[in-house]
């Protein structure tokens, strides 16, 4: 090739990677006006649906419930047309802050509408229908009362020691669930058309991609964490085993066997805490904090409950919450109508009007609720100066952690601080004070994990209609070692007597949060400088711990989940090591405790 020639072909190569470049310039900013205007489209359209949502679920009515519909068909038809209109930039060469907020865009709705807008409305009616009925449920036998509601039948389940009283409560509210099964198969069908018109294989992998990985790769790290974890659950499920059959006896709770889900204190058997009475021995004297004895004693209400909590953040270095939030919230139930009772956090239309919904009763774990909830709202107003898209939790298991690591500082120098308690307790009985947290935070654990594992198998088509409640106990049984009271067949949907089912809420978020929370807790005590054993810790009051909580916060979704753990932890992974790192004391203690006995099932 000649001299010429050559310099003709540079020339010729340095002309098309300039129109290359401009190319691919005018694609990047062609993408940047896209999801822009995708932004601001749904800021506006966020409105009306969360205010939609609130009333249908604080005023349950025919109206409302159409009304609550017509919102998410609304929104969820918007949110096509904008994925539609974004997914040809899918193959494009994109910056990565581009490619966050397109896959973020794809992942705003847990049930995206399907092509067809008639599907996508039935879809929507689909989804109102299903969170009313659950919040209409009741359970009507000819005894007196006639009709109970889910806050009556969990109080019988609290409180009641007779086993037909538990059995009565457990399976009448599990009759609740049998109505929405056919509904709820629609539901799925037409979740995932929405899903795999996004480019997904199914629903369960769209929620699995939100994660920063692969939706394969995500599934091997939940499954390593609760590899790391289940030893200690071993060893509660063992302990309480024993115990529970020296209270009902032998032939109602198998010596080797699961247990029976009423006798858990629970609806579900996923927080044991009602059972301590049975399961935790007699603290020394002087030991130990019935913190729900202190809140009746005292006739503290429900607004003074909130209250404390709010000043919790506060002294971390927090704005109060606004005037709005007050007005505007419930913290009761009203006697005068139908609402969901489910306590949670909403943030409706800008910064201002943050809210909490709630049935508060003086409790321990209406305390902590509270403090979990007002998590949420902290965390909404911490990262409202980012786009739409980034206003989120670093991922959904963030969003959870924040409130339940405030809720691990309720420690007795906590209540101490805040006048509901004179002194500290002993150290004597730190132990089972640890093992009535784990009747919470542990047994938790792997119902934590096993209702979004049904769910990934139900998208994914390997659970037919009629098996729908059989696997849901086959993986109970396998994860918690927990099994129904009776016999269930193919016309029972018991999934559908909890809450997140029928409300399509995704549910590894908690599972995560229970190791994020520790791992949070434990950050937040070492800023705070606090000595001795991690559960005696309290950070209340630190404005180091605020600041480095703050930081986290104020990020939102902005960046990958491992960069907004590292600005609070120093750590790029979850890391089960701090919540066995808290129990440790009680590990030592339920191993003695079983020694002999048998642990498994």
């Amino acid at each position: 090739m000649t001299v010429r020639a050559t310099l003709l072909l540079l020339l010729a190569i340095r002309v098309l990677a300039a129109q290359t470049q401009r190319s691919d310039t005018a694609v990047v900013s062609a993408a940047r006006r896209t999801l822009d205007a995708a932004e601001h489209e749904l800021a506006v359209r966020s409105v009306a649906l969360n205010r939609a949502g609130w009333i249908g679920e604080n005023f349950i009515t025919h109206d409302t419930e159409l009304l609550a519909a017509a919102a998410q068909a609304d929104v969820a038809l918007a949110l096509k047309r904008l994925v539609d209109g974004a997914r040809r930039f899918d193959d494009a060469p994109l910056p990565p802050d581009l490619r966050r907020r397109l896959l973020l865009l794809k992942l705003q709705l847990s049930a995206p509408a399907p092509p067809d807008s008639a599907a996508a409305a039935e879809m929507s009616t689909l989804g109102a229908g299903l969170n009313a009925d659950y919040g209409r449920g009741r359970y009507c036998n000819p005894a007196p009362p006639a009709c109970r509601n889910l806050d009556d039948l969990e109080k019988v389940l609290a409180d009641s020691r007779n086993p037909d009283s538990l059995l009565d409560a457990w399976r009448g509210w599990h009759t609740i669930g049998a109505p929405m099964r056919d509904r709820y198969v629609r539901f799925i069908a037409l979740a995932n058309q929405g899903a795999r018109a996004m480019g997904f294989a199914d629903a369960g992998a769209m929620w699995r991609a939100g994660y920063d990985m692969p939706p394969d790769s995500f599934v091997v790290v939940v499954d390593k964490l609760w590899q790391e974890m289940r030893p200690l659950y071993v060893q509660l499920h063992g302990y309480v085993r024993q115990r529970l059959v020296s209270r009902y006896g032998a032939k109602l709770v198998a010596p080797t066997g699961q247990l029976p889900v009423q006798l858990l204190g629970n609806m579900w058997g996923q927080d044991w805490s009602n059972i301590a009475d049975i399961v935790v021995p007699p603290s020394p004297a002087g030991a130990g904090v019935d913190l729900t004895a202190i809140l009746k004693a005292r006739n503290v209400e429900p607004l003074d409950m909130v209250r404390m909590g709010e000043r919790f953040y506060t002294s971390l270095g927090f704005d109060s919450l606004p005037a709005t939030f007050w007005e505007r919230s419930l913290f009761v139930r009203p006697r005068d109508r139908d609402v969901v009772c489910h306590a949670s956090a909403w943030y409706i239309d800008d910064p201002t009007d943050l809210r909490v919904k709630m049935c508060i009763q003086a409790t321990a774990d209406a305390f902590r609720t509270i403090h979990h909830e007002l998590g949420h709202d902290f965390y909404y107003r911490s990262y409202k100066d980012q786009p739409f898209l980034y206003q989120a939790g670093a991922n959904d298991g963030f969003h959870e952690a924040i409130g339940d690591a405030i809720a691990l500082s309720i420690t007795p120098r906590y209540l101490k601080e805040i006048g509901l308690l004179a002194t500290e307790p002993a150290p004597t009985g730190d132990t089972l004070e640890l093992l009535r947290q784990a009747l919470d935070h542990v047994a938790f654990l792997p119902f934590g994990i096993t209702i979004d594992k049904w769910r990934w198998e139900v998208f994914a088509g390997k659970v037919t209609p009629d098996e729908y409640t059989k696997r849901w106990w086959e993986l109970r049984g396998s994860y918690g070692g927990v099994m129904p009271p009776v016999a269930r067949s193919a016309t029972d949907f018991d999934p559908g007597a909890k809450y997140h089912v029928p409300g399509n809420v995704p549910y590894m978020r908690y599972f995560l949060a229970q190791v994020l929370e520790f791992q949070f807790y434990r950050a937040l005590c070492h800023a705070a400088g606090s000595t001795g054993p991690l559960y005696r810790c309290s950070f209340y009051g630190s404005k180091e711990a605020g600041r480095r909580l703050k930081a986290m916060l104020e990020l939102g979704g902005s960046r990958p989940w491992p960069e907004a753990l590292a600005a609070l932890t120093g750590q790029h992974e979850m890391d089960a090591t701090a919540l066995l790192d808290y129990f440790q004391p009680l590990m030592v203690w339920l191993q003695r405790q079983n020694r002999g006995a048998p642990v498994g099932w």
